[in-house]
């Protein structure tokens, strides 16, 4: 029997219900939201649906329905404006984050605490500063959805680029999921072998500079493009936020790129970032130390410490 929480039923919320209710990976889903009636609408459009797929039972609740749960998941939050940066959401959301945080322990919540609301990183970093506040809880319990999704239009990108199957390119985003972010490249590979050595031995002749800028470009600015024209970015975050859910309820132990707080990190008191790590019934079971290569290490630092200016700047 596996429960998940997710506060907020907007569209981000709302698909991430649909997606896991479709999977058929938790048997209990508690949708929570300031709206009770928008929250009950979001239910019975899932539940409807039911006899043609998953038996899974959904409820419009109240922090309640954090109680017993094995992950509890935060979309609320302001939404981005059309050109409005990550970063520029964070006034609005940080004490909206901190509230949502207390209610989800007031209610006996000894789960997992996957943040999603942005600037994922920084409120990754007040979630988890209220939570052990609150009930002692670490790092590897409280975690954000950070770059597993830059990390798949990464993958996306090269897939078209090089036409081949994504399923057989591996690669990831690090650093803060926003603008600072960067594609490493020293840890990026098609069918096992490394993107340096593969593309001289591919046979298109491609300019790998012009590779390389043009995914980095294509990873940073894909959400400004949506959200320029729709609004909100929503079904890709879901597909993400469930591949997160179920590497936790499962016990999957799978590699993502998931942030997480990092205290004294290269000089660095306190910052949040994502780096490949191990994700399992434990939350952040181990962040990896991949060797990177200078290039990429100095990107990591410069980013790790942009995030450390906003927490610090932020007064957080």
């Amino acid at each position: 029997m596996s429960r998940v929480a997710i506060i907020g039923a907007g569209s981000v919320g709302a698909t991430l219900a649909y997606n896991l209710s479709i999977k058929g990976i938790v048997s209990e889903l508690a949708l929570i939201d300031v709206n009770r009636d928008k929250a009950e609408a979001e239910v019975l459009d899932i539940t409807h649906g039911m006899p043609l797929g998953q038996p899974v039972a959904v409820m419009a609740t109240d922090y309640s329905g954090c109680a017993g749960a094995d992950v509890a998941v935060v979309t609320a939050g302001a939404k981005q404006k059309p050109g409005e940066t990550r970063v520029e959401l964070l006034g609005r959301n940080a004490g909206l984050i901190r509230d949502i945080t207390r209610s989800i322990f007031a209610s006996g919540f000894k789960g997992i605490l996957l943040m999603i609301s942005n600037p994922v990183d920084v409120l990754t970093y007040v979630a988890f500063k209220t939570a052990r506040e609150i009930s002692g809880f670490t790092t590897s319990r409280v975690i954000g959805s950070g770059t597993v999704l830059d990390s798949a239009r990464l993958r996306e990108y090269l897939s078209k680029r090089c036409r081949v199957n994504a399923m057989n390119i591996h690669g990831y985003v690090l650093g803060e999921h926003g603008d600072t972010s960067f594609p490493a490249w020293s840890l990026t590979t098609i069918g096992g072998v490394k993107l340096v050595d593969y593309c001289p031995s591919c046979g298109k002749s491609c300019d790998t500079e012009n590779l390389y800028t043009g995914a980095q470009e294509y990873v940073r600015s894909a959400a400004y493009k949506i959200i320029q024209a729709k609004g909100a970015t929503y079904y890709a975050i879901g597909q993400a936020a469930s591949v997160i859910i179920q590497a936790i309820l499962r016990n999957e132990r799978r590699i993502l790129p998931i942030s997480t707080v990092r205290t004294d990190f290269k000089g660095i008191k306190t910052t949040a970032f994502s780096f490949p790590t191990i994700v399992g019934a434990g939350g952040a079971e181990q962040v990896l130390s991949f060797p990177l290569s200078k290039e990429d290490d100095e990107k990591l630092l410069a980013s790790a410490r942009f995030v450390a200016s906003v927490i610090e700047d932020a007064g957080l």
